[in-house]
């Protein structure tokens, strides 16, 4: 495709008093993987949940793949694969029955087995969703997420609560999406994580972009004007600091 995967022009996303998405910009070209960065409440959810279709904005535009959620939503659907912070799966179904009906959605996609295996949760094939961890049902969202072979994988917190050996395979997952050309957008806690994965990222504050930019070009500019690298290299998390005054494990 030509033109950015996704384009987001003006968004405001309010709830009564309440002002989630204030005028927010962002373009994610095809074949990067993008980076929303923030604290809890700066937006960024309700910002993906807007791209995906989850909810209609209060103003401004949302376009992916060069098309509209009111109009060609069947569309954007089937090249697109979405896992959301809290995925909730029938209890009754196992693993590979959850796996199997997404898989069956599209027309085309890896088989239950391979995405079941892709996220390490073959072990678990046969066993109830009531009886996973919150980690390993995260891991299963992916694999729904991943069932059409989606062009565009959009990811909220994709490893929280995963132990450090589950957020690499993950990020090992996401790099090889990349590598084979699809387009990532995903939302992260873990600066170390962004500077590893995200081609690009945007720092997300109070519902706007406060800053955009390749993670090596935005340390760089910190570098310039703070003396953090003669003490140590400087990291994402410094330029989150630098910009907003906060931690974000501190919110």
């Amino acid at each position: 495709m030509t033109g950015p995967a996704v384009d987001v022009s003006g968004l405001v996303k309010r709830y009564r008093q309440v002002t989630a998405v204030d005028g927010l910009d962002l373009s994610v070209q095809a074949g990067e993987c993008f980076g929303l960065l923030g604290p809890n409440g700066a937006g960024k959810t309700t910002t993906i949940e807007v791209i995906v279709g989850l909810l209609e904005p209060t103003a401004g535009a949302v376009r992916v793949f060069g098309r509209t959620w009111g109009r060609d939503g069947r569309d954007i659907r089937s090249r697109m694969g979405v896992a959301l912070q809290e995925a909730r799966f029938p209890e009754r179904l196992t693993v590979r029955e959850v796996v199997t009906q997404f898989r069956s959605f599209y027309p085309k996609g890896p088989s239950p087995e391979a995405l079941i295996g892709q996220v390490g949760l073959s072990e678990k094939s046969a066993e109830w969703t009531v009886r996973l961890s919150g980690g390993q049902r995260q891991r299963l969202a992916l694999a729904c997420a991943l069932a059409g072979d989606p062009e565009l994988l959009v990811l909220d917190e994709p490893t929280t609560g995963l132990d450090p050996q589950a957020r690499l395979m993950i990020g090992e997952l996401v790099l090889a999406n990349r590598d084979r050309g699809r387009t990532i957008l995903l939302s992260t806690h873990y600066m170390e994580e962004a500077e590893r994965l995200c081609d690009r990222v945007a720092v997300v504050d109070r519902g706007k972009v406060i800053a955009l930019g390749a993670p090596s070009a935005l340390i760089g500019a910190l570098g310039r004007e703070s003396v953090v690298e003669t003490i140590r290299r400087a990291t994402l998390e410094d330029v989150y600091v630098s910009l907003t005054g906060r931690r974000l494990r501190d919110e």
